[in-house]
């Protein structure tokens, strides 16, 4: 099959999205839906760093590809949060491999989410620190890898196919990938705590199918500090920031690589909203998540959580080299193991499943839902959480 880029609209636009799982479409008789289960499943793959033998191997046993390392078919979405480049040789080989499951995934009806790490951005801004002889060679020359990651098949993948933040929905009735949250349709309501307090806070609107307002989870490389200015709406702002940031960049003249040559630095046009993305703080370098105790991260983790209309926060970046980490219950995820030979961390990927399954007769709005979260590695299969509850809701799977 020939290498080839996704064309139609832009990827921030919301994209029609169909159920893979044809026996649970819902079908019209007598003016009624017939209720029938619903599934998703997941995977995500924290950074590569230039390894495509261990990446083949993750995403083999993972199922996200056949042993010709073409799309399976046997997941729904497959999320890589970013840091493909840097530390290995195999940059070209990664990147149009990434492209090709694109393609084969949306012929298949599923969904390939793809992340710039911070290492993308270093590459970007021109901060080569991490780029091994060898793999430039694979180039040909600096000038032939510049325009590769500027005008080239990279770097039009990047702006094109690449976010740097991401809000994947559960289930359909929550809208397809990066659909921001708050929706642009929810008001806000003040109300005071008490007679006795004239303290005021905002609430929105409730959706109507409330009780999956949340059912979502994000993806990002280093983390959403809880001081980040721009988490909302969420992924939009992030992404929009994203954007114009990498158009200044690839269509600068671009200057002679660090190291040698001087560190380059952002644009001289770059906006304050810009830099914070790229700071310490944002959501490419922040550490927090990791690095942070307990106590201090599971007091921040709701609210952020809240914000950005999720569950769970699932990020790659700082690599625990044994396994992939969970906190709070599984409201965050850290899963970089440092799979690339450069680290000889452990080969790992996560998977989520996610059921919703009718109970109660034909009258009944009831449901179980269900959504299991594992590590898998490659002679192993761990749970790190389950979660399952009732709720209420006339609920359509359909993502027409």
């Amino acid at each position: 099959m020939p290498w080839s880029f996704l064309t139609g609209k832009h990827k921030h636009e919301h994209q029609r999205q169909e159920s893979r799982v044809e026996e649970e479409e819902e079908e019209e008789e007598g003016g009624l839906y017939r209720r029938v289960p619903f599934t998703r499943h997941i995977v995500a793959v924290g950074d590569m760093h230039g390894d495509m033998p261990n990446a083949r191997k993750v995403l083999t046993f993972a199922g996200v590809v056949d042993e010709h390392g073409n799309w399976s078919g046997d997941v729904d979405y497959f999320v890589q949060t970013g840091d493909i480049i840097d530390r290995g040789d195999d940059t070209i080989l990664l990147f149009l491999w990434m492209e090709r499951l694109r393609v084969q995934a949306a012929h298949a009806r599923g969904t390939v989410l793809s992340h710039l790490g911070n290492h993308e951005w270093m590459n970007a801004i021109g901060d080569w620190r991490y780029v091994y002889p060898s793999e430039l060679a694979t180039f040909g020359s600096i000038a032939a890898r510049q325009r590769m990651l500027t005008t080239g098949r990279i770097g039009r993948a990047w702006a094109t196919n690449y976010t740097t933040a991401s809000r994947l929905p559960l289930h359909p009735s929550l809208g397809p990938p990066n659909t921001p949250y708050p929706p642009h349709h929810l008001s806000i309501n003040f109300q005071k705590d008490s007679e006795e307090e004239s303290i005021f806070h905002h609430t929105y609107e409730p959706l109507e199918d409330d009780h999956l307002s949340h059912a979502a989870l994000s993806f990002v490389h280093g983390g959403l500090s809880p001081s980040y200015s721009n988490l909302s709406p969420f992924p939009t702002r992030i992404n929009e920031l994203s954007d114009s940031l990498l158009y200044k960049l690839q269509n600068r003249p671009q200057p002679s690589p660090h190291p040698p040559s001087p560190y380059p630095g952002l644009p001289h046009e770059t906006t304050h909203a810009e830099a914070e993305l790229y700071s310490s703080n944002g959501p490419l370098w922040y550490r927090g998540w990791a690095t942070e105790d307990d106590e201090t991260v599971c007091s921040q983790v709701d609210e952020v959580l809240r914000k950005t209309g999720t569950r769970r926060m699932i990020m790659g970046h700082t690599p625990d080299f044994h396994n992939i980490k969970s906190r709070c219950n599984g409201k965050i995820i850290i899963i970089d193991t440092g799979i690339s030979h450069a680290y000889g961390g452990v080969l790992s990927a996560l998977s989520i499943h996610y059921t919703m399954i009718p109970i109660g007769g034909a009258d009944s709005d009831w449901w179980i839902e269900k959504e299991v979260v594992s590590a898998l590695y490659e002679d192993r299969q761990e749970v790190i959480v389950t979660e399952e509850r009732e709720i209420v809701g006339s609920f359509r799977h359909d993502e027409s």
